[in-house]
């Protein structure tokens, strides 16, 4: 299983969320560049990232800082947050980044998404964010009435490989993964689940990996010292 540390990112700084509440937002780190390194350093290969403010308004005002991280921290960057259209993928990409992920876009355009999956293959991955079983958009602040399950199932059949799977009532919570969910996800679907949103523990690791699950995303638990990312990653092996 590969372990995600995860930087989210508004007004060019690292910061957090609670339960994807812009107004419940810690900031962590002036430079994210800075923190992609202490990543790096602590053995991870990867690095999720989002634009905050991108995924509310559909653009790219951080998209320097994830270009350097992309350049400069030998990390392979998956970046999501307001990539909307083919022009941003094709930028993000040329930009040295590993893999976009499609949101609100791969929810309401189905067209755009199998075009991009045709063309880039799997440097396309889909969010799915989860709020009480539906499919939240437009950075969490919308919850549209397509369940989970209806969405990653029609993901699958226009041939999406990599899914990242967000229950957001435990995002930045700190209350343990939601282990019942990705149990189900890792049965029930064949492509590469990334689970994301409450890892805070080492225990959370184990029991994801356990399961055979693709990915795990860890953001707030690292800031908090919760999980010690270097031992996750072996955890993980």
């Amino acid at each position: 299983m590969l372990i995600f540390p995860a930087i989210d990112l508004y007004e060019k700084k690292a910061v957090r969320l609670y339960k994807g509440d812009y107004a419940q937002m810690t900031v962590y780190s002036e430079n994210p560049l800075e923190v992609a390194m202490g990543f790096k350093n602590a053995g991870a290969e990867y690095i999720h990232m989002v634009d905050l403010e991108g995924a509310k308004d559909g653009t790219t005002p951080n998209f320097d800082i994830v270009a350097s991280v992309a350049k400069n921290s030998g990390l392979n960057v998956e970046i999501g947050g307001g990539i909307r259209n083919e022009e941003t993928v094709a930028r993000y990409i040329d930009a040295g980044v590993m893999r976009v992920i499609l949101g609100t876009a791969a929810l309401n355009d189905p067209d755009f998404l199998e075009s991009v999956c045709k063309k880039y293959g799997d440097k396309i991955a889909v969010g799915a964010d989860l709020k009480d079983g539906q499919v939240a958009v437009k950075g969490w602040l919308e919850t549209s009435n397509v369940s989970g399950m209806d969405f990653l199932a029609k993901m699958q059949n226009l041939g999406v490989k990599t899914v990242i799977c967000t229950d957001i009532s435990r995002d930045g919570a700190m209350r343990g993964t939601n282990r019942e969910l990705y149990k189900t996800l890792s049965e029930k679907f064949s492509m590469d689940i990334v689970a994301s949103g409450g890892v805070s523990t080492i225990d959370d690791v184990k029991a994801l990996r356990e399961m055979d699950i693709y990915g795990a995303i860890v953001g707030k638990a690292i800031y908090t010292g919760d999980i010690d990312l270097k031992k996750a990653i072996e955890v993980a092996r």
